[in-house]
């Protein structure tokens, strides 16, 4: 029973802990120095790798949908459906296991190894909150960057998924983006950032409740930048799934 009721406190601690991040969004002063560091950061270490994810990416889903088009017999939306799913799906998806993976981690290890030496004891003793100096302004940094990084990597996706469909599939320019033009609409374009805000905050949120829980010395730090990463991944695609269905609900689609 010691894994299940394990598994159940530490949900407990973690919303607890999100809930005090909350808390300490509206809190004065404002980290604007260690935000824009972090923002600075998270940003110089996701914004390549971002870039050369969403390529193959990108290309992936336009081969993928434009031979499956192809058989249907219905060619000329292509284009809707390629950017489409880089612009609602791929393009969040991406940004959060970049950040996840590259800013989250590093966020998880400075965090866990303030943790070994105990410096966060250290600040609580002085009468300092580690949420409110520490993790808000890595929250706030992480969800910036998400937006904008989604954004690069729509545009990175869109145009590779275009560029493969034009050369390698033989499609139409005109038909590629007049196909898009019809179905694509802007609440396709703001539910993708939302999804990169949600999943920003998701990932920093893990990485900083792990780094700060982390025990057992630098291996301990290790296994926390471990787990920060693996728990991160699963609840991102379940906040994807809830947020996509959510919206087909509640947002009218063209063509329906």
């Amino acid at each position: 029973m010691s894994g299940p009721v394990s598994a159940i406190r530490g949900s407990g601690e973690f919303f607890a802990f999100c809930l005090d991040t909350l808390r300490g969004l509206g809190r004065r002063p404002v980290q604007v120095r260690e935000f824009v560091q972090q923002a600075w950061f998270i940003s110089s270490v996701s914004i390549l790798p971002a870039a050369l994810v969403s390529i193959p990416f990108g290309a992936v889903i336009a081969l993928q949908l434009g031979s499956l088009v192809r058989q249907l017999g219905a060619q000329s939306f292509t284009g809707a459906a390629s950017v489409l799913a880089v612009v609602r799906e791929a393009g969040p998806i991406v940004t959060a296991l970049i950040i996840a993976g590259a800013g989250g981690s590093a966020i998880c290890a400075d965090l866990g190894a303030r943790k070994i030496r105990e410096e966060l004891d250290a600040m609580q003793v002085l009468g300092i909150d580690p949420i409110h100096r520490l993790v808000v302004p890595r929250v706030l940094a992480s969800m910036l960057v998400a937006v904008l990084l989604n954004g690069l990597v729509s545009v990175v996706g869109v145009t590779g998924g275009y560029a493969f469909n034009v050369v390698l599939q033989g499609g139409t320019p005109g038909a590629y983006v007049a196909s898009f033009q019809a179905l694509g609409q802007l609440p396709d374009l703001l539910v993708g950032e939302v999804k990169a805000l949600l999943f920003g905050a998701t990932a920093a949120l893990v990485a900083c409740y792990k780094g700060m829980t982390a025990k057992g010395g630098p291996k301990g730090v290790g296994d926390a930048v471990n787990q920060s990463v693996v728990i991160t991944f699963m609840l991102l695609f379940a906040l994807n799934f809830v947020v996509t269905a959510g919206y087909f609900q509640v947002v009218p689609q063209k063509g329906s």
